[in-house]
């Protein structure tokens, strides 16, 4: 059940709305979100678990995302995997906490590139653990099969491109 009301002229629905589509879009709508904060909440109990009190969740999601890679803070910032976050503040953290190295890059000195460190590669093994753990867990428990997984997956493409879309012809 959604929080979120139509709004409505008379007690008529919004012109053009409908309002059977429109209140299912609103609670996927709360349900991403509700998604991204519990997401947060997991992998903070899971540090907290292992001993790891130092760094946070967001922390740990931009080293599990690095990977092995050594990427840009702004190639970081572009995915948008840190809403709400302060990407620059979170790296500079992790900089300090020695989780991650950073370079000036040669050609533009504006740019800094970031790599993990042997301890941010620790970090991201654990948030690997975690996730192939919940992997493991949905498909033993029958909570969701490959194929659910894969359509609920394409169509938060669709919902994302669409999006996308509508920022990019705005102006």
């Amino acid at each position: 059940m959604s929080l979120h009301s139509l709004p409505t002229q008379d007690g008529r629905p919004p012109l053009g709305t409908n309002t059977e589509f429109m209140t299912i879009y609103l609670d996927a709508l709360t349900l991403v979100e509700r998604l991204h904060r519990l997401l947060l909440d997991v992998i903070k109990d899971e540090f907290e678990r292992v001993g790891v009190l130092e760094i946070n969740a967001v922390q740990a999601l931009l080293l599990f995302n690095i990977g092995d890679n050594e990427v840009t803070a702004g190639e970081l910032k572009s995915r948008g995997y840190y809403q709400g976050s302060n990407v620059s503040y979170n790296l500079k953290k992790l900089v300090e906490m020695n989780y991650m190295h950073h370079q000036r890059c040669e050609i533009d000195r504006r740019s800094v590139r970031v790599r993990l460190t042997e301890q941010g590669r620790a970090v991201r093994d654990v948030v690997t653990r975690l996730f192939e753990g919940h992997a493991t867990g949905l498909q033993a428990k029958g909570v969701i099969d490959m194929n659910s997984l894969d359509e609920i997956a394409a169509a938060l493409r669709r919902v994302e491109r669409y999006w996308t879309d509508q920022i990019r012809y705005i102006y």
